[in-house]
């Protein structure tokens, strides 16, 4: 079997791939290794910036977001005692829309734009600092396949096959905490996020629907779900989250998902080596505070995929010769707002850290500069910065 690009990866960033090269006229062929339903499953990001929206309206893919989607203005910074609204249009003229990864999913799947392989096994890339490199699996049936191609895009996250493929300097940090999140089938108790500083640790009220509630609490590294009843949960909530400060309510209801994410920051330079293409998160991790992980992965796909459509259509190679170069500086900017927004938020027991913070915080909310720059950075750097 043969293709033009080989996508490792049906996730968003790879059916994403997918369907801007299909719509130029490039074919494409993704390999999975998980079903359709887990890979449709997976609770994930739930914010897109301006840049995002803008760029799935245009390719087709922003109906459903625009009717089902929810647009923000901003978020609460909050600490013991003070809650202060950033107003992102106010600020810089753009908004956030609350969309989850998983509609994202359901969208490029409805758009039947990718031709998808899954439930593959033994995925293997070949000669990629070659002209004709190619991919070895196993598919659904237990057939040893290969997948012959041009280019192969790595779409396939930080476990997958494609990023020890490409030999890289690697720049990581490991956060000493974690996140202990819920769903719960209960309205928001409020109209925009609030992220809380907490002397017992950070809190952070999201949404997903006008009847499903996204919460966070910070928790030490190792912390076993199990040992957080939902009764204990949401007493936590409240006490970070402000119950009753100003006739304020959080309102608490069934949980019916509950998971703890380690926080971590990861970069990979370069994205390329030879004929072997990175996207995502086999290249990057960023921490959820700056809600940029599925952004960044959307921002990588449109500009790996203009430079495909260069190669193949236009038989140019300046987009391809310069695409880590152009993708690392919008993931390094990214990389230290989630970063700076991690560590102003996130407490560690110092005293004099925690003071630190809290000047930040006063900083931010009281500041035109800092909170423009705050807004600028969450609401979305043009694609291609």
């Amino acid at each position: 079997m043969r293709t033009q690009v080989a996508i490792i990866g049906a996730g968003p960033a790879g059916l994403l791939l997918s369907h801007l090269l299909t719509r130029a006229g490039v074919d494409a062929v993704v390999l999975e290794t998980r079903s359709q339903e887990y890979v449709a499953s997976r609770i994930r990001a739930g914010i897109l910036e301006q840049s995002s929206v803008d760029l799935l309206t245009e390719v087709g893919l922003g109906d459903r977001l625009r009717a089902e989607g929810h647009e923000h203005r901003g978020i609460y910074l909050q600490w013991p005692g003070e809650r202060h609204h950033l107003d992102f249009v106010d600020l810089t003229g753009r908004t956030v829309w609350v969309y989850g990864q998983t509609e994202v999913q359901k969208d490029l799947v409805a758009a039947g734009t990718a031709e998808v392989r899954y439930e593959i096994s033994e995925t293997t890339v070949h000669d990629v600092e070659t002209s004709r490199p190619y991919v070895t699996y196993v598919d659904a049936r237990g057939t040893a396949q290969r997948l012959d191609a041009d280019v192969i895009a790595g779409c396939d996250g930080s476990f997958g096959p494609s990023r020890n493929a490409v030999p890289a300097e690697t720049y990581e940090r490991t956060y000493p905490y974690s996140w202990l999140g819920i769903l719960a089938d209960v309205a928001p108790s409020t109209d925009e996020l609030i992220y809380a500083w907490h002397p017992n640790g950070f809190a952070l009220h999201s949404m997903r629907s006008p009847t499903v509630s996204r919460l966070y609490l910070q928790v030490p590294n190792g912390t076993d779900p199990a040992s957080w009843p939902d009764d204990r949960i949401w007493e936590e909530l409240g006490r970070r989250l402000g119950h009753g400060q100003d006739g304020w309510k959080l309102t608490p209801g069934p949980i019916t998902d509950k998971s703890v994410l380690p926080m971590r920051s990861y970069v990979q330079t370069p994205m390329r080596h030879g004929n072997l293409f990175l996207a995502g998160d086999a290249a990057h991790i960023v921490p959820p505070t700056g809600a940029k992980g599925l952004n960044l992965a959307i921002a990588d796909v449109t500009l790996l995929a203009k430079a495909l459509v260069a190669r193949f259509r236009e038989r140019s190679d300046a987009l391809v010769s310069s695409y880590s170069d152009d993708a690392l500086r919008r993931v390094w900017r990214c990389t230290h707002f989630s970063w700076w927004m991690t560590t102003m938020l996130h407490t560690g027991g110092d005293p004099f850290d925690a003071q630190l913070q809290l000047s930040q915080l006063k900083w931010v909310t009281s500041s035109t500069a800092g909170a423009t720059g705050l807004a600028e950075n969450y609401a979305g750097l043009p694609i291609g910065f």
